[in-house]
């Protein structure tokens, strides 16, 4: 297993979700099928949520693969999505029963009986897939179903158990819920969004009463009749008895923005759990919609997230259901996919979208995105993270600590990139969480070629000079085990000692982490045989060489084994030693493999000194008289489960000729310890040094077993690439990435385009002078005389540096450029809105999300309150840098469309400069004309992405449209309750290239013909000039509700083109928002403030000395 083995002293059970719902489709087209898969799924609301954001005249099919590794969250929701189907109500009986751990005898009633049905239908995977719920629940393997049957067994039978076993677990749920109904825990707040203060007092009252009760009931009649412990809370993988996690809340997955934001009076508990009922109701209701109209199929996968996606990706490449990895850790079963789902019914391996919930805060990201970035579809694939971890002082480093290495040069091996680290800006809003002591960072993945429309040539593989490219990897390898060792680990750390301390058994990448990297590197950029050796080559010479990693040694043979088990390498004294002896353990084997599969045998009384000490990250070892080489791609498993009293087995795979070649077998020792950390050093004062759990002799065969390893994996083959048109100017190579003299960051790149017509030839060699032009953020122009051709980088691009390379007697020309950022004057700047579309004719948004206003609830301008939050909450868009630009009046295009578009939120909320106005001008200051009008019929709450919206309709004054509305312009000028906003020729510009965006984004009842003119004329917009119209005329007239209600407008409704406008905020990752962390200052002396108060957490100071002459005075503010 690519992650480190921990020690699982408490297991938490997440029965339902921890973070509001999200639609998993919303950076996808709205008119295509669509494959989506869910690693650490949890709880269905993702699923339900996605299926009510579908347009109400959807045909589409979803297709959803969930995978979790807990078999009891899949169990519940297979539960859920059944009665569903069957119209169980959803307000009363299934929320009873999904929500509440304690439940009435009619909702248990219901729940027995919909396990009887559910276990009738799973005796057989074939019994199941002709059931009635088998038609949309598919099961991807054996072993999840027989886990399922297994708990929905459990549910049937407790309830049948001896009345004193029923009394012990209950009284386990008493006592935490004792526990919890005194606390102030309210993770609820954040579905609230912006409204996450306004909402603290209610949700954790309503917490405390979840608590108290098990129920959302009010304490009275109805919590009094809920007397029976739910059993769907009692059983995970934690065995039976409770489990649940402190946090755990039924109005968690639900959007509370709308209540408190539009709320006239004190918003009660019973108004969030109505609100939040509703919505319920609504989602179910869509569902069960999709599910008669066969919308939509919903897969079942338990195990490990990383485990199901290497199975996929195997299956892909080899077309073997088996790939002889465990399920999970602590479960002994091997991972088969069902030859049923995915030879016969041909299940997805490859997704359009893939929600990867908060895995990296539990694997780290890299052990998210290895096994992820090869299922997705490569052009028009999403992926989502997310992290739910507690924040430091930036919260720039929080990201960028994720990352072991350099983003741009990330970008260009595994051709996936946060969105907005291009485009610097997002749509989603988590500005009102940077001030808590925890936030949510949600970032969404995308090829980068998807940020202009590209053809095939483009997505060529890059290539790296072998040389750079083992230089770059070992410096990776160096930054992901650089700390192993204890004086490099005190040296980084500080100036945050006890933090790294208390963080530092958070262990997530071992070596097989890094060799699967190499291997996912290797297949992106399709780097053959003898390159890679010079890559691996090179890679060792800096391993060699390098000594200030001392504890790597003890882990080399581990990176060994690892790269010959994925096909990367053979190591060299592997091969000077190969075949071993036939001695020791290995004496009567008849041939011996390069690599052998070590099990060993803990007692499990050996286990008890492990208890309560957390979750120490685990080892293995073989230990000789003078040699010692650790393994950290551990499995453990015991037969019969945490609950029984077998042994522990531990499995690794380790290099033969150790156990032949460097000792003697007799003096050597197989082990199982904790890893050293500083974080496991009070372990010792129980383990000793060595912090050894267990230890066997090599020649113990009642605790060592040897058995051979497995032979080396396929690499994937590169992908077939269709025939393309043949270029006007010939042939291009793929892209040539060129590093810096440190191999950290991209310094160039380079394509090749080799001359092949006559004529192209002719006119270089006449002296005809090729010129280059930057069309799109990633496509230059390159021109010989009248020919022309469109050459695509794979990352973003700086147009003005570009250099030419010409070979007039060879007939080549190389174009030479360096990658773009959002700092730089061009490049993603020349479009910071991008729309492209792709082979099918869809369109692709990059980084505004789509929505459907008609389902987002509707923002009262009339609330209590309205001003101070809505003030906030658009005022945090800009970062710090901006917020100077604006001040010096810079012309910057993307800050000077925030200014305007912040103006234009709290003109039409009424909340600054006079009362509510929805009619709005944008007007070029350098011609004083005005060719656009913005129409904001009402403003909504964004509620997934934590924001609001103008849900409104733009028209392009053009003089065609101005002809036809002349009459009716006048009267729409000289009387509607417009505002005025001047804008210079870049934000006119800019607005051109947004506007179609904003149209795009809400495109839900209509589509683009045949006759499209961003289809005919091949660009979009259609235009950035004055008096001209950017739109296809595909949207015009559509959804014009809002136009045709208000007299002034209607004339104009033909016309006018629907659009939700969002807010755009600074990436948090990238830039500091609010006030840049370095320049805050000490709360005493005002000199550069270096630590927070640890009290209160609110003020900062330079030094000791001056924290202790300021106590005194903010002792008592701080003890508030």
């Amino acid at each position: 297993m690519a992650h480190p083995l921990a020690f699982r002293d408490k297991y938490f059970y997440y029965p339902i979700g921890n973070t509001s719902a999200v639609s998993l489709t919303r950076d996808l087209a709205t008119d295509s099928n669509l494959d989506v898969l869910l690693l650490g799924c949890g709880d269905p609301r993702n699923v339900l949520y996605t299926m009510y954001c579908e347009p109400i005249t959807a045909t589409r099919r979803i297709d959803f693969t969930c995978c979790d590794f807990d078999p009891a969250v899949l169990a519940r929701n297979v539960l859920l999505f059944s009665m569903i189907d069957d119209g169980v109500p959803a307000t009363t009986t299934l929320w009873n029963i999904f929500f509440h751990f304690m439940i009435d005898t009619p909702s248990h009633e219901v729940l027995m009986t919909q396990c009887q049905k559910l276990l009738q239908y799973s005796e057989t995977m074939g019994r199941w897939a002709v059931s009635p719920v088998g038609q949309f629940i598919r099961i991807c393997s054996r072993h999840t179903l027989s886990e399922m049957r297994s708990h929905w067994q459990f549910y049937v039978a407790f309830h049948q158990q001896p009345e004193h076993h029923v009394r012990a677990i209950r009284s386990q749920f008493t006592k935490v819920a004792n526990a919890r109904s005194k606390d102030m825990i309210s993770t609820a707040t954040r579905s609230a969004g912006p409204l996450m203060a306004q909402a603290f007092p209610t949700t954790a009252e309503r917490f405390r009463s979840y608590w108290e009760t098990g129920t959302t009931f009010s304490k009275g009649r109805q919590a009094a009749s809920a007397s029976l412990l739910n059993p769907t809370f009692v059983y995970s993988l934690g065995g039976e008895g409770c489990n649940l996690h402190y946090g755990t809340d039924p109005l968690i997955p639900f959007h509370t923005a709308a209540v408190f934001g539009n709320a006239k009076r004190k918003v009660t508990t019973e108004d969030g759990l109505a609100d939040a009922k509703k919505q319920f109701s609504d989602w179910c209701a869509a569902s069960a919609r999709a599910i008669k109209d066969s919308r939509v199929i919903i897969r079942m996968s338990a195990g490990d997230a990383m485990a199901f996606c290497h199975a996929l990706d195997h299956f892909n490449i080899s077309g073997s259901l088996q790939i002889l990895i465990p399920i999970s850790q602590w479960l002994p079963t091997l991972l088969e996919l069902d030859a049923g789902e995915y030879r016969e019914r041909r299940a997805p391996t490859r997704f359009h979208s893939i929600d990867t919930s908060n895995l990296i805060d539990h694997i780290g990201l890299l052990n998210v995105l290895i096994p992820a970035i090869p299922l997705l579809h490569a052009e028009q694939g999403v992926l989502y993270t997310e992290s739910l971890l507690f924040k430091s002082e930036d919260a720039r480093k929080e990201f960028s600590s994720l990352l072991c290495m350099d983003m741009m040069t990330m970008t260009a091996l595994v051709g996936l990139a946060p969105v907005d680290f291009f485009s610097g800006y997002t749509a989603r809003s988590n500005t009102h969480e940077l001030m808590a002591t925890q936030f949510q960072q949600v970032t969404t993945w995308k090829a980068p070629t998807a940020y202009d429309s590209c053809d095939d040539d483009a997505n060529s593989p890059s290539a790296f000079q072998p040389r750079q490219l083992g230089r770059l990897l070992y410096d990776v390898y160096h930054t992901i085990f650089e700390q192993e060792d204890a004086m490099k680990f005190q040296e980084m750390n500080k100036s945050n000692l006890l933090h790294a301390i208390a963080h530092s058994n958070l262990v997530h990448y071992s070596r097989e982490t890094f060799v699967l990297l190499l291997r996912l590197v290797r297949s992106r950029l399709a780097i053959d045989e003898a390159q890679w050796k010079d890559v691996m080559d090179r890679f060792f010479e800096f391993d060699e060489a390098d000594r200030s990693m001392p504890m790597d040694t003890l882990n080399k043979h581990d990176l060994c084994a690892q790269l010959y088990r994925y096909n990367l390498h053979t190591a060299r004294h592997y091969s000077f030693q190969f075949p071993a002896r036939t001695i020791g353990r290995l004496a009567t084997w008849p041939s011996i493999p390069l690599l052998v599969r070590v099990i060993l045998v803990v007692p499990r009384e050996k286990l008890e000194v492990l208890k309560d000490s957390g979750t120490p990250p685990l080892l293995t070892y073989i230990l000789g008289q003078v040699t010692m080489n650790n393994f950290n791609s551990v499995h453990a498993c015991f037969g019969k489960g945490w609950q029984g009293e077998d042994p522990l087995l531990v499995s690794f795979l380790m290099p033969s000729v150790l156990l032949t070649e460097l000792e003697a077998p007799q003096s050597m020792k197989i082990g199982l310890a904790v890893r050293s950390t500083p974080g496991t050093v009070p372990l010792a004062m129980k383990l000793g040094l060595k912090l050894c759990v267990f230890e066997a002799p090599l020649m113990d065969r009642e605790h060592v077993y040897i058995l051979p390893g497995p032979s080396p994996l396929s690499l994937a083959s590169p992908p077939a690439r269709a025939p393309r048109p043949s270029p006007a100017l010939g042939h291009r190579h793929p892209t040539q990435v060129e590093l810096d003299e440190d191999c950290e960051l991209i310094t160039a790149m380079t394509v090749r385009v080799d001359l092949y017509p006559e004529e192209a030839k002719s006119l270089l060699k006449s002296g005809v002078t090729p010129t280059i032009t930057q069309i799109s953020p990633c496509v230059m122009r390159l021109c010989l005389g009248a020919l022309k051709q469109d050459v695509h980088f794979p990352l973003p691009v700086v147009g003005t540096k570009n250099r030419l390379r010409v070979a007039r007697k060879s007939s080549y020309i190389e174009v030479i450029l360096p990658p773009s950022s959002i700092s730089r004057p061009d490049g993603v700047k020349l479009n910071h809105f991008s729309l492209t579309r792709k082979d099918g004719g869809s369109l692709g948004l990059w980084n505004i999300h789509r929505v459907h206003p008609l389902i987002l609830p509707e923002l009262d301008y009339r609330a209590k309150g309205l001003k101070e939050w809505l003030r906030s909450h658009i005022g945090s868009m800009m970062s710090a840098r901006e917020r100077t630009l604006r001040k010096q009046a810079d012309d910057d295009a993307l800050m000077n469309v925030k200014d305007t578009i912040h103006s234009i939120f709290v003109t039409a909320a009424g909340i600054q400069n006079g009362p509510s106005r929805d009619l709005f001008v944008l007007i070029d200051t350098e011609t004083n004309n005005s060719d656009t009008l913005l129409f904001v019929d009402c403003m909504r709450y964004d509620v997934g992405a934590h924001t609001v919206i103008c849900d409104g309709y733009a028209l392009p004054l053009t003089r065609h449209i101005l002809q036809q509305t002349e009459r009716s312009f006048g009267r729409l000028i000289n009387g509607a309750n417009k505002a005025s906003f001047g804008l210079s020729k870049r934000e006119t510009s800019a607005w051109k290239q947004l506007l179609p965006v904003l149209a795009e984004r809400c495109r839900t009842s209509w589509s683009h013909g045949d006759n499209c003119e961003y289809k005919l004329q091949g660009r979009i917009p259609l235009t950035v000039d004055m008096e001209q119209d950017p739109l296809c005329s595909c949207g015009r007239g559509k959804d014009a509700a809002g136009m045709l209600k208000r007299a002034l407008w209607a004339p104009f409704a033909p016309h006018a083109t629907p659009i939700a406008l969002s807010p755009l905020f600074a990436v948090s990752y990238l830039e500091p928002i609010g006030r840049d962390p370095e320049a805050r200052r000490c709360f005493l002396c005002r000199a550069k403030a270096k630590s927070l108060c640890t009290g209160c957490k609110m003020v900062r100071y330079c030094s000791p000395v001056c924290q202790k002459k300021d106590w005194k005075s903010h002792k008592r503010y701080c003890q508030v």
